[in-house]
């Protein structure tokens, strides 16, 4: 059995949209149990006993969310050396651009030597002013769905041993 690991950060509830429309499209390929983590919560063991990842998370003033940014610092020197070739994907919920965040979360992808296996997807909410930034999201269904088929391309990948 396969294990794909999502972990996650949100805010305004976004980017848990996408974890979860991403969980549910991958739960549904045999062989391949799926994760799912706030960011908070996860630990070095859980990117160790994984096979593949996909990490969500908001962009925060041009970056990556600070609390993903300290699941990530958290856990970079206890794994380091120990990921190397496993799958990833990258899924950002932003306001206005997202191309920072994901730049620097694949920097860091690159530093464990993860392998990425899709674009990334950028979702952008167009929030401009603080009350729309800090207001819930309410992603469209089209969104949610480019974010289902990244969770099912990335378990189908680990379970036919693609990836």
């Amino acid at each position: 059995m396969k294990t794909l690991l999502i972990v996650y950060h949100t805010r305004t509830g976004g980017s848990r949209q996408m974890a979860e429309a991403a969980l549910e499209a991958a739960r549904g390929e045999a062989g391949v149990e799926t994760r799912l983590l706030p960011a908070r919560e996860a630990q070095p063991a859980d990117l160790t006993g994984a096979d593949g990842y996909l990490f969500v998370f908001p962009e925060n003033l041009a970056a990556i969310s600070g609390e993903m940014k300290e699941f990530f610092d958290r856990s970079y020197y206890p794994v380091l050396g120990r990921l190397n070739g496993r799958p990833y994907g990258l899924m950002v919920c932003a306001g206005s651009d997202g191309e920072n965040a994901v730049r620097q979360a694949a920097r860091i992808a690159t530093g464990w030597r993860l392998k990425p296996v899709a674009e990334p997807i950028i979702v952008c909410t167009h929030a401009q002013t603080p009350e729309a930034i800090a207001a819930p999201k309410h992603l469209p269904a089209a969104d949610r769905d480019r974010c289902a088929e990244l969770g099912a391309a990335l378990a189908a990948g680990l379970a036919m041993g693609v990836f």
